[in-house]
């Protein structure tokens, strides 16, 4: 439930309007600690300014002084970085990450039509998944040579996959096939909205906010949500499919209008719908008069309902609270507890 590519895409339509190439990196293969994993990219621009992370720092600024050669020649290029123990001296970092790194280097431009960077921006603006092969290595001859972008049947891959296509004759294809960014509803555009959507804009989520009231629904205070919509609680269904929008479609959505009767309006709807993580806003005794209010329908909200919503990080400011709420968001969708990090 988490894209590489969602920050990528305001610098790639930026130079890509300017008619400008640019360099994609993408990690093929880790070993020991690493920043990122495989499939993780970073976009670079002629003028240095990049999108994405594949460490923490360390290594970009080498690899922007590689994409100006890939910009300027079209080849690609391969670059390793160890920095375990002591050969990371080599690399005058000092990371101490202890682990390695294999980046494979593609230009972006109008001699390849700008792909993949093009294939993969449309597919998530039209909410439809794509699979991509980049060819890594290739023999004399081959159809498709090194750093050539192959459009692959997403059918045959899973969300966020990355990895190689089966070696054929030399030739060897990395995969990508990244998932959709996860759609949250915000039912509630009060103030304190505005921390959970900057927060889940962070993380590159699609936000749509949805309240009863013409002054709180006003897109102008939302400039980085997907839709802002004003209707009835009890229209949120009807609302949505006029955007051609399915409620369903939603991995997670919070009740937060602090207003008593279109918050039980709101459970209503949800407890009809397949949103698998529903957060309410409120101590218990509030949550208990909702259900009441909600009556039998209350029960289809049983194993769905987070309330109080959020983690129990402390702090009780705006920005505290919207804090919890993602975090506790982002741990269901990664299928973790929240809890401290164990091991190495």
């Amino acid at each position: 439930m988490e894209s590489f590519l969602t920050p990528l895409l305001p610098l790639y339509a930026r130079e890509h309007a300017a008619g400008r190439d640019l360099a994609l990196a993408i990690n093929l293969h880790t070993a020991g600690s690493t920043y990122s994993k495989p499939g993780a990219l970073l976009l670079i621009a002629a003028n240095g300014d990049y999108a994405g992370l594949l460490s923490g720092g360390c290594l970009e600024g080498d690899l922007r002084e590689r994409a100006l050669a890939v910009m300027s020649t079209g080849e690609p290029c391969r670059i390793g970085y160890d920095m375990r123990g002591p050969d990371d001296l080599l690399w005058g970092m000092g990371a101490g990450c202890e682990g390695a790194m294999d980046i494979f280097m593609i230009r972006v431009g109008r001699s390849n039509d700008w792909q993949p960077m093009q294939a993969l921006a449309d597919a998530q603006r039209l909410r439809e998944r794509a699979a991509i092969g980049v060819v890594v290595d290739a023999p004399p001859g081959a159809t498709h040579g090194a750093g050539a972008v192959i459009p692959l049947d997403v059918r045959g891959f899973a969300p966020d996959h990355a990895g190689w296509l089966p070696e054929q004759d030399g030739q060897r294809v990395f995969v990508l096939s990244p998932s959709l960014p996860p759609r949250l509803l915000l039912l509630g555009a009060g103030p304190d909205t505005v921390p959970v959507l900057q927060f889940a804009q962070q993380l590159g989520w699609s936000v749509t906010l949805y309240d009863h009231r013409p002054a709180y629904a006003d897109a102008s205070r939302f400039p980085a949500a997907e839709h802002v919509l004003q209707d009835r609680p009890q229209q949120v269904q009807d609302a949505l499919a006029a955007r051609g929008l399915r409620v369903d479609d939603y991995a997670a959505a919070v009740v937060m209008s602090h207003h008593l009767d279109s918050d039980a309006a709101y459970l209503r709807v949800l407890a009809a719908t397949r949103i698998p993580y529903i957060g309410l806003l409120g101590p218990a005794p509030r949550r208990e008069r909702l259900r009441s209010m909600v009556g039998d329908a209350a029960a289809q909200l049983d194993g769905r309902l987070r309330s109080p919503v959020g983690l129990d990080l402390g702090g009780r400011s705006a920005a505290a609270i919207a804090l919890s709420i993602v975090a506790e968001i982002h741990a269901f969708l990664h299928q973790r507890q929240g809890g401290h990090f164990h091991g190495g």
